[in-house]
């Protein structure tokens, strides 16, 4: 728990305060940490962790948090308390990347990585896919879609490591890369904390002005991680791969959300300010909900 706060918190509150202080500077940052660092970060990632059968498991994890957290907020009570689209798949889009991969590496043994990674592929085509959908009612066409899932590091890192792993230096490569790739894992961490930086700055996101956000909060960081871990526990999962996808579905509201709102346009400047104030508001929170999930997990329900 100590590795995680120590990891986590200073990360977070240097991008945090570079964000704040530097508005232009998650911009210059992002393209080659994207492009370069993450892909590269996964490589060694995945590698150390090995490729397990399980690693299937864990994507369907992923499909069944997004599909069953959609299902039940379209119920009329639900519905009624959380009417957008955009709050409706905050609720259910977790930042597995940026925020779940650091946490599993803080928490978590080396075998659960590939858990890890396996759900946030899975949860980056749901994401990409099914957001225009809910955000816009039909924006953005597959051919658009596709696109961007190609550009996705996460799928962009599996496709290299999978190259890597054929090659006779895989073993040799994921020990040279360690270090690099968990420098890239907190300079990604650092990223989130720009980016609520700059929505400090641009919007002032408060949680009264927000309706619906004390629901949609409540459905993010409590309501999901107990269906997977109910789930989990139903289908009788490894105590790993149980751990690995109830920490990621705990995860805070992805930062992609409030990017694909934007990226809608006219019509949806209020969406966006909600939005902006689940991604603050469930991050910050999630620094004790994770912490407490873990103890659930490692605790009374132990491993």
């Amino acid at each position: 728990m100590l590795r995680f706060l120590l990891e986590l918190v200073p990360a977070l509150g240097i991008g945090l305060l570079l964000g704040v202080r530097f508005p232009g500077l998650p911009g210059r940052l992002a393209p080659p940490l994207i492009h370069w660092g993450v892909p590269i970060g996964l490589v060694a990632l995945l590698l150390r962790a090995g490729f397990q059968a399980n690693l299937l498991t864990a994507a369907l994890m992923a499909a069944v948090a997004s599909g069953l957290g959609l299902l039940l907020l379209r119920l009329p009570a639900l519905r009624r308390r959380i009417p957008d689209g955009s709050l409706q798949l905050g609720c259910v889009v977790g930042n597995t990347a940026y925020w779940g991969l650091p946490v599993a590496l803080a928490l978590l043994p080396p075998d659960a990585i590939g858990f890890t990674i396996a759900f946030d592929l899975m949860a980056t085509l749901i994401t990409w896919s099914l957001g225009p959908l809910l955000v816009n009612r039909g924006a953005g066409s597959v051919h658009r879609q596709l696109r961007v899932l190609a550009s996705s590091p996460a799928i962009r890192g599996l496709v290299l490591a999978v190259l890597v792993h054929q090659t006779p230096w895989s073993a040799t490569l994921a020990q040279w890369l360690w270090w690099p790739a968990r420098l890239v894992v907190l300079v990604a961490l650092a990223m989130v904390g720009m980016r609520l930086g700059l929505m400090l700055r641009r919007r002032h996101p408060s949680p009264v002005r927000t309706p619906g956000l004390g629901v949609a909060l409540v459905g993010k960081l409590l309501a999901l991680p107990l269906a997977m871990l109910l789930l989990a526990s139903l289908l009788r999962l490894p105590p790993l791969l149980r751990d690995a996808v109830v920490l990621q579905a705990a995860a805070p509201t992805a930062v992609s959300v409030l990017l694909l709102t934007e990226a809608a346009g006219v019509g949806r400047q209020q969406a966006a300010e909600a939005v902006a104030a689940l991604v603050m508001w469930s991050t910050a929170l999630a620094l004790v909900t994770v912490p407490l999930w873990w103890w659930l997990l490692s605790g009374p329900l132990g491993s």
